[in-house]
């Protein structure tokens, strides 16, 4: 991070200076106190369980002095009875104030900017386009999923004059946040990559998490200054004629309507894939490293950005090549007798069906299962979408599913009289207790379902055995 002096803080935020100078710097902002040091700005945050401000006089101890504040009850005379060597700028509401400096900082930085969003595959696409941009330019994306109103300024943060280009995801489940997270960023391109059904619960239906989506270009550079918007082509939301607006439109998808048109598409499960992409009638076979079908049109709205500026097909598919994706997404695991594909991120009805294809691709010695759990915040037609999930299991080639939870339980149910072998559990200590004798030497496990879940626990299970 470049140096940001106290002046430029107060103008950014529009706070008050109680403490300090106006001629200090800062070389760091923080918003967890177990991080902060010498050179860096607390930023405390008061949510409904926890007062961050209560942390301050502690903080002190690392050497941080300068403080992003909304009150000074209950810190203050214990922080002055250490020292008077403090920087304290009060603000009426601290995550917002850090995000307008956020946006101030960027706008001082020369960076080509891309936001990214959707409902599924939003951080994969992040990190593809990201590993495409860094062939050509000094490129930074969010800290791990850092997407939020608190994450996406710490991550904007980390940048500093060296930096060329940055791939921001934005993240949202409620109306109004990409609005906010996009008028930080007022980003150059933007990437939509699907209109699912995760958040639907409090979105209430496809049509409001299409409007949440399409708020992200409500800051989108203008076609003159390079402003457009990417996204994966559909039928009902993201077609040209609903998406249009003062920028240019790029899109991807398997039909002659698409910009960029995917096919021939060979999936070699955990081995990844490759895919033929046409742009402007030039065809070209793009080998990725990464597992599953979906990533076709992941990689290549990655490569339409990429294009956008100035990266050609050759050298992102170099990129491409070089793709690590963040977290637990389609991970293998190998175990002592049986490999395991942690795809423990998050789950949803389509990022489910995905990895179940991923799963029947593999090359595997024994069995293929699917440990599959809860997928929360489907709103009314939860059951019915996870019985959808366990009907499209029956049906995709795998040898057995195993559904943990309550709602999974559905998944189960949806999963019954074909010939995959169903088992179910309420709860994953119940199935613990039958995990040997479900999985065997050379068996490929997949394990997923919703964080709340905590699936990943089942992962280090099973790679025990």
């Amino acid at each position: 991070m470049n140096k940001i002096r106290i002046s430029e803080i107060l103008a950014a935020t529009g706070g008050t200076l109680l403490a300090g100078s106006e001629n200090n710097t800062i070389t760091g902002v923080r918003h967890d106190s177990r991080e902060c040091g010498q050179g860096d700005m607390f930023v405390a945050i008061k949510g409904p369980n926890n007062d961050g401000h209560k942390y301050i006089p502690g903080v002190l101890d690392s050497g941080c002095n300068t403080f992003l504040v909304s009150h000074t009850d209950g810190w203050l005379q214990e922080a002055e009875a250490k020292t008077s060597d403090m920087n304290i700028i009060k603000v009426e509401d601290t995550v917002y104030a850090m995000g307008e400096l956020a946006g101030y900082y960027l706008d001082t930085l020369d960076v080509r900017k891309v936001a990214v969003t959707g409902s599924v595959g939003k951080t994969s696409v992040r990190d593809m386009i990201y590993y495409v941009l860094s062939e050509k330019y000094n490129c930074g994306r969010n800290l791990k999923n850092f997407n939020n109103d608190v994450g996406l300024p710490i991550s904007i943060f980390q940048f500093d004059s060296s930096t060329e280009a940055v791939v921001l995801e934005m993240g949202m489940d409620n109306f109004g946040e990409l609005r906010r997270l996009s008028s930080i960023v007022k980003p150059q391109i933007g990437v939509i990559t699907t209109i699912g059904v995760a958040h639907i619960e409090k979105l209430g239906s496809r049509e409001g998490i299409f409007n949440a989506k399409m708020e992200i270009t409500e800051n989108l550079a203008e076609a003159a200054e390079g402003g457009s918007l990417v996204y994966a082509r559909d039928d009902e939301f993201l077609n040209g004629t609903r998406t249009k607006g003062d920028y240019a439109e790029v899109s991807v998808g398997t039909d002659g309507r698409s910009n960029y048109i995917i096919s021939n598409v060979d999936d070699f499960g955990l081995e990844g894939i490759e895919f033929t992409l046409e742009y402007r009638e030039q065809m070209r076979r793009i080998k990725l490293p990464l597992p599953g079908t979906h990533n076709a049109v992941n990689a290549s709205l990655a490569i339409a950005v990429g294009q956008l500026l100035g990266v050609d097909m050759d050298t992102a598919a170099k990129g491409l090549a070089k793709a690590d994706l963040t977290g637990r997404r389609l991970r293998r695991v190998t175990g002592k007798t049986l490999t395991v594909i942690d795809d423990t991120y998050n789950a949803n009805p389509d990022s489910m069906n995905s990895a179940l294809k991923v799963l029947a691709k593999s090359p595997c010695k024994g069995r293929r299962t699917a440990i599959l759990g809860d997928m929360f915040e489907l709103g009314d037609d939860s059951r019915k979408l996870h019985h959808s999930v366990g009907i499209f299991a029956r049906g995709c080639g795998i040898d057995r599913l195993i559904a943990i939870g309550e709602l999974a339980e559905e998944i189960a149910r949806g999963a019954e009289g074909g010939d995959v072998d169903v088992h179910y559990y309420p709860t994953k200590e119940e199935f613990y207790k039958d995990l040997i004798k479900l999985t065997g030497e050379g068996d490929i496990v997949l394990v997923k379902g919703s964080r709340g879940m905590k699936m990943e626990d089942i992962v280090e299970r099973a790679a025990e055995l």
